[in-house]
């Protein structure tokens, strides 16, 4: 992997904006007041996928200090198809978070409507600490951050054994950041920092005021610009939204001990979403879903009884390369993943529902006795996630007992639960500093035109009232309800949903007030 580049400014701006922290301003305010940062330069011209366009922008490394290091951002641009009648640029994030856009973008276009293909320039970026921009240096290569990793389950810990070495080892990859990020990026990856990268290609761009759409995560960039910007944005589309007070600190002060999915109700979330999966599929016969036991009641049985299956030992599916090995946890963190796609979408690869109903069938007709080891070892790259997960939220610390906390997860939503627990875990011994430029509202500053939310009803990682609670929260936010399946509208087409959204965009149009979308399709029809 190459080395971050840094450029160094020999103007003496650091001092100006160390003098604004000394008298207790806030980062926002010590971006008001600090010199603003150079605007980048873009000229588009880097090779990269055909029909695209791509570049590299430099930010400021700390925002504080606008005029020292910087930073570097890898782009990527789809031109407007018809340039004569050009608005300007919609910018997308796929969320993650540290999903990397250069490489999302051509995967999404096609799902976009015509208007807004034909209307914006399509751009999106990698944030930084992510895919081609500046990322944390803590390991020489991703052999050296999986050998670190290599010891742990794939999936998430269950016992006690295997709890200790998961918070030993995500202990010791937060000292290993802190020791080698000779950079400084560590205390300046959170989604805030993002905010101020976007509002520089917004003016790089030429753009008076932000075009912007997200899914996932990124509707918490979306809104975490809409507040500190909120006289800039033009048009925001947030598909299945955070709600960012959950997120971020939490409503209550009860909320402070529990991990961050357990107060935005994701765990809840999937537990419906599995509860709706397996009676549709029930209701289908086994051509359509693969799982099907003739009846809802009969299949939701059969779940029960595969988990039960699990619990007693791993089993093997597949042969060859396609050979995986499965438990209770690797099981479920792949159910988690395939509840999303509900619905056929080609350009994504997916069969919807039916990929999981297979899944499903073929972990039920395995032998018992297993062909090949559990896998071990975390997610690659986890260090340009944690970098950004653990910077935005408020976490129990590493002593709270989060063996608990997963029964509690457990109890209330079911097989799901404990899976929604371990991965914020990860933060709990992460770097203090990560979370020095950390946003944590308010989030009801009046923006210069409304935000549209678009949310599906049966959501299964940020469920339906995160949205509508950011709905409600924006000081200009509406919301459009997709009565759907799956993460994500884009994800889960909804033709319907696509023609609000495109007049939206284009002519600044709201959807009514309470109006509901059907999908393009629904599972199992």
């Amino acid at each position: 992997m190459p080395r971050p580049r840094l450029t160094v400014s020999l103007r003496a701006a650091a001092a100006t904006a160390a003098g604004l922290l000394l008298a207790g301003l806030t980062p926002a305010a010590v971006s008001a007041a600090a010199p603003a940062p150079p605007v980048p330069k873009l000229t588009w011209t880097k090779r990269c996928t055909p029909g695209f366009q791509c570049d590299t922008a430099q930010v400021p490394l700390d925002h504080r200090d606008p005029h020292g290091r910087s930073i570097e951002l890898a782009l990527i641009r789809r031109p407007a198809d018809d340039r004569a009648h050009r608005i300007g640029t919609l910018f997308y994030n796929p969320g993650g978070p540290a999903l990397p856009g250069t490489a999302a973008l051509p995967a999404v276009v096609p799902l976009l409507p015509e208007q807004v293909r034909k209307r914006f320039d399509l751009v999106s970026f990698d944030p930084r600490g992510v895919g081609d921009s500046t990322t944390l240096q803590c390991f020489p290569d991703q052999a050296a951050e999986q050998a670190l990793l290599s010891g742990l389950p794939a999936g998430y810990p269950i016992g006690a054994e295997q709890e200790s070495r998961w918070a030993d080892t995500y202990a010791r990859l937060g000292r290993r950041c802190a020791e080698n990020d000779r950079t400084g990026l560590l205390a300046h990856l959170s989604t805030a920092d993002v905010a101020r990268d976007l509002d520089l290609l917004r003016q790089a761009v030429g753009d008076r005021r932000l075009n912007y759409l997200a899914t996932s995560y990124g509707t918490y960039l979306g809104a975490t610009y809409a507040n500190l910007f909120p006289d800039r944005v033009r048009a925001m589309v947030l598909d299945s939204a955070v709600d960012p007070v959950a997120w971020s600190t939490g409503r209550t002060p009860q909320d402070t001990a529990l991990p961050p999915f357990l107060r935005t109700g994701s765990d809840l979330g999937s537990a419906r979403a599995l509860h709706t999966f397996l009676d549709r599929c029930g209701a289908a016969d086994p051509a359509n879903c693969a799982f099907s036991a003739g009846s809802p009641e009969a299949t939701r049985a059969k779940f029960a009884e595969l988990m039960n299956r699990l619990d007693h030992g791993p089993v093997t599916v597949g042969t060859g390369s396609q050979t995986g090995t499965y438990d209770r946890a690797t099981a479920l963190s792949d159910i988690s993943v395939l509840l999303y796609t509900a619905q056929p979408v080609p350009q994504f690869g997916t069969t919807g529902w039916a990929a999981l109903g297979l899944k499903l069938q073929s972990l039920w007709t395995a032998p018992a006795t297993p062909a090949a080891p559990l896998p071990t070892g975390g997610p690659a790259k986890q260090t340009q996630v944690l970098g950004v997960l653990c910077a935005d939220t408020a976490n129990p610390p590493a002593g709270a007992d989060y063996s608990a906390l997963a029964d509690l997860a457990g109890a209330r939503s079911g097989d799901l639960g404990p899976s929604w627990v371990w991965p914020t875990q990860r933060c709990a011994a992460w770097p203090a500093e990560a979370a020095r430029d950390r946003y944590t509202g308010p989030w009801n500053r009046r923006t210069a035109a409304p935000v549209l939310v678009v949310a599906n009803t049966d959501d299964p990682a940020w469920p339906y009232e995160g949205s509508r609670a950011l709905a409600d929260t924006l000081a200009r936010g509406r919301l459009l309800t997709v009565d759907g399946d799956g993460h994500t509208v884009l994800g889960n087409p909804s033709g319907c949903a696509s023609g609000y959204e495109e007049r939206y965009l284009v002519d600044g149009e709201l959807p009514p007030r309470g109006q509901v979308c059907a999908p393009d399709q629904r599972p199992f029809q």
